[in-house]
């Protein structure tokens, strides 16, 4: 709950094949007796933002309305976009719709630095 309103935490297609695989290496990992790794900290990071972005939905950095990638706004008309942190410097891209019942963070990708980076058009 936020201010009253429940929050729902959606995946995007992008998002959700990101994080199907990311459960399918680390229960592949965990199997063979693997109790640490890149995958297993980025998943527990991503599970980790989706609990924080239910109690804050506004916990990210807003992105500025000038650097929002056309992609966001011509895929999933969002008007307001939100990037945080995760492991080892991935970014986890939202946006945040709603009304007067609940608040939908719907996030729209799960992505390298890198990636970020070409999407949001940084220069390394």
């Amino acid at each position: 709950m936020y201010h009253g309103k429940e929050v729902v935490v959606k995946l995007s297609e992008e998002a959700e094949k990101v994080y199907d695989e990311l459960n399918k290496i680390v229960g592949e990992e965990k199997s063979k007796g693997v109790e640490s790794s890149f995958h297993q900290t980025l998943l527990r990071s991503i599970n980790r933002i989706k609990e924080l972005l239910k109690i804050n939905p506004f916990a990210g950095d807003q992105v500025s309305k000038f650097r929002i990638p056309q992609k966001y706004d011509k895929k999933y008309e969002a008007e307001n976009v939100w990037r945080i942190e995760l492991a080892d410097r991935w970014r986890l891209v939202y946006t945040i719709n709603g009304n007067q019942v609940e608040i939908i963070t719907f996030i729209m990708d799960i992505f390298s630095h890198k990636d970020y980076d070409k999407v949001f058009g940084y220069k390394s």
